[in-house]
């Protein structure tokens, strides 16, 4: 993380301000991906990223830090068109086959203002959103990209921060961040769907349980989440849980989703996860297993292989550097 500060002689004729300063930071990862889908033949591609995040804040003679987060990120994962979030399959080759899909656009996404004081933080716009930052979805990263992640339980149903686009800055999104030594609460809002969620955490001797609970005017979104996590021995686990929507008037698009997923040394450098995951959605149990081995300097191989829950095989091999 490298750090660009702009001291209050930089700032002419800014009076009232304590200290300001803007911090440039991110990675880069490219590798190859195998998938063989359930449907169509298997592919081998590369696949890549680069995410330079920005951050700007500024501090009042009150105390008050006054910020924003913007990230301007390429991929080959983004939609087709350079319009929309979703993404659609192209075939850059012309080979018949759908190579990724294909993002086009380079750009500054949706900016996350925020004023913080002591341990009170309000965010508006491209909101992190109270269930993606929920303890006990992200535990582990599998492989270079995440490998789908199936073993996130509240499956994307909620609010969570747009790398690509908007996220909810276009739709009026407000949260609401509060830490009191080992007891946190995140509350989140939108348009999107009516959402408001909220999440509660605690941690004890090492060991973090969390509870969320979310209404949104959409039947498939997340009604509420459990979690659990800590080290035991060499290994860090964690156990989660989410209801996502109403699995007996939605059918195979809603209902119960678990994961276990553990993390643990292999050596001085390297470690291994793994996790196991099923949800009333998914075809079959998806479970997959990483290395991430550090080469030192922010840079580090890795690689991981996952059965997703939709029957795919997905599988990645490369590096990732920090800076």
């Amino acid at each position: 993380m490298k750090k660009v500060l702009f001291a209050t002689t930089a700032l002419v004729a800014t009076a009232g301000v304590a200290a300001a300063d803007v911090t440039f930071g991110g990675y880069g990862r490219f590798g190859v991906a195998y998938t063989d889908p359930v449907v169509g033949d298997s592919t081998t591609d590369v696949t890549s990223r680069f995410r330079l995040q920005i951050d700007a804040t500024a501090e009042s003679d009150m105390g008050v830090t006054f910020g924003a987060r913007v990230r301007i990120q390429q991929d080959n994962d983004g939609s087709a068109d350079g319009t929309t979030t979703g993404g659609v399959g192209i075939d850059a080759d012309g080979d018949g086959d759908v190579d990724f899909r294909g993002r086009q656009e380079t750009g500054i996404n949706g900016v996350r203002y925020f004023a913080r004081s002591g341990g009170l933080e309000v965010g508006v716009g491209n909101i992190y959103g109270a269930l993606e930052f929920m303890p006990g979805q992200y535990d582990i990263d599998l492989g270079l990209t995440g490998l789908g992640y199936d073993y996130v339980t509240y499956n994307f149903r909620g609010d969570a921060y747009d790398s690509d686009g908007n996220g909810a800055a276009g739709q009026n999104g407000v949260e609401v961040i509060y830490s009191m030594g080992d007891f946190k609460v995140h509350v989140s809002a939108s348009d999107v769907n009516d959402r408001v969620a909220a999440v509660g955490s605690y941690t004890f001797s090492g060991y973090t349980f969390a509870l969320g609970l979310q209404d949104s005017d959409f039947a498939d979104d997340t009604e509420y989440a459990l979690s659990a996590s800590g080290s035991f021995g060499p290994a860090f686990v964690s156990l989660a849980y989410a209801k996502n929507g109403d699995d007996t008037g939605v059918g195979t698009t809603g209902g119960d989703h678990y994961a276990l997923a553990a993390r643990f040394d292999i050596g001085a450098a390297t470690d291994m996860e793994v996790y196991v995951a099923d949800a009333d959605y998914f075809a079959e149990t998806s479970y997959g297993v990483d290395f991430n081995h550090d080469l030192g300097g922010g840079t580090s191989l890795r690689g991981g292989i996952a059965n997703r829950g939709t029957g795919a095989i997905n599988a990645e091999l490369g590096v990732r550097f920090n800076f």
